[in-house]
């Protein structure tokens, strides 16, 4: 009896072992095959004469119903699976779509787009790292960088600074809420909007340009034209850094303030008790509690700033020395239709964000952040 039971354990475990692989192989299946009914539905609805409307509306409801459908087959195959397999791909079920967009949307146009920086303008002469010694060579570039290093230098630090003083005034003000409100509220404006807002501000006719209406009627100076004028190149830019210290104040402000409510009220007590004054109860104890949300915060504007190019190309189009990379990234693929050249650019973009992005990711990982 004991050599039977003997030679029965092996059978036992092929037979678990071949239903675990049909469990993993229908698992797969299923979900690969609902897939590809919704996506021959969409290209049906894509392909039919009905009216828009409904064409919208069933586009709507079919996309809804089989992403939920989707998740619930792929769901119930696995939870039939033994404990340790449902462990291990039961997260693939709600993670893997997620993954599945970033990788085709955002991965693989990266990967093509650093192919297509090795090749000339038309994509056809390959070229090597050609086009990235250019982006470090061309006068244009390096007026880039200079303006983007501007952006980082002024703009971030400016952003983190008042939206830091403002949350810790307005803490302490009868009218917190009113206030934060109007230093939010620029939030609310798109940057193309606020470009154009801020372009009829900056404009040399007196009748319509307020700065010029207010500094002429000050000092009687002939108008200027702040943001083109030759004389005043590089410091132009300073008119472009403002409107986005003016947009992104009052974001820094918000997450201020949270992180600035999170500190007990006993600890700066107790430092005022002790003699403490309220710049050194500013300076010893509420910054670095929340240095965490001051990293984060200011990492998140550099990367903003690395990447600026609304403000910029409403304001001036990148004309007059006001050129930043995302700007020198749109003439060369969409105006001088470079396409390797602009490609080049859009990699060395990202090599710079990149950095940036690892470091606030650390940050996150190793303490809290508000």
């Amino acid at each position: 009896m004991q050599q039977l039971t003997t030679r029965a354990q092996p059978k036992s475990s092929l037979e678990r072992l071949i239903t675990l692989v049909v469990q993993a192989l229908i698992s797969l299946f299923v979900p690969v095959l609902t897939f590809l009914v919704l996506y021959a539905g969409f290209r049906f609805l894509r392909e039919s004469d009905a009216p828009k409307g409904i064409i919208a509306l069933v586009a709507i409801i079919w996309g809804v119903g089989g992403v939920a459908l989707l998740y619930l087959v792929s769901n119930w195959f696995i939870e039939r699976m033994g404990d340790i397999w449902r462990a291990r791909l039961q997260p693939f079920v709600f993670v893997g779509p997620a993954v599945a967009i970033l990788a085709w949307y955002l991965a693989l146009p990266t990967v093509r787009t650093f192919w297509v920086s090795l090749f000339d303008r038309n994509g056809t002469a390959f070229v090597g790292l050609s086009n990235y010694l250019a982006v470090f060579t061309n006068r244009d570039m390096f007026t880039a960088f200079r303006n983007n290093l501007m952006w980082i230098i002024i703009g971030a630090t400016f952003c983190v600074v008042f939206g830091l003083l403002i949350a810790t005034l307005a803490d302490r003000s009868r009218f917190e809420n009113f206030a934060k409100a109007m230093i939010f509220l620029p939030m609310a404006i798109s940057m193309v909007g606020a470009g154009v807002i801020w372009n009829m501000i900056y404009d040399v006719n007196p009748n319509i340009g307020l700065l010029n209406a207010i500094v002429g009627g000050l000092t009687g100076a002939k108008p200027v034209a702040w943001t083109a004028a030759a004389n005043l190149q590089p410091w132009n830019n300073l008119f472009l850094i403002l409107i986005v210290i003016w947009l992104q104040t009052g974001y820094a402000m918000v997450l201020f303030s949270a992180a600035l409510k999170g500190i007990p009220g006993e600890i700066m007590e107790a430092a005022r008790v002790d003699g403490a004054t309220e710049i050194q109860v500013f300076l010893r104890i509420m910054i670095p509690y929340i240095m965490g949300t001051i990293i984060s915060v200011g990492t998140t504007v550099v990367i903003f700033t690395l990447k600026i190019f609304d403000v910029v190309q409403v304001m001036t189009g990148g004309q007059f020395s006001t050129q930043v990379i995302a700007t020198e990234f749109y003439r060369q693929s969409f105006t001088a239709q470079n396409a390797g050249y602009g490609s080049a650019i859009a990699i060395v973009l990202l090599i710079a964000v990149i950095p940036v992005m690892i470091y606030n990711l650390r940050q996150f990982s190793q303490r809290e952040v508000f």
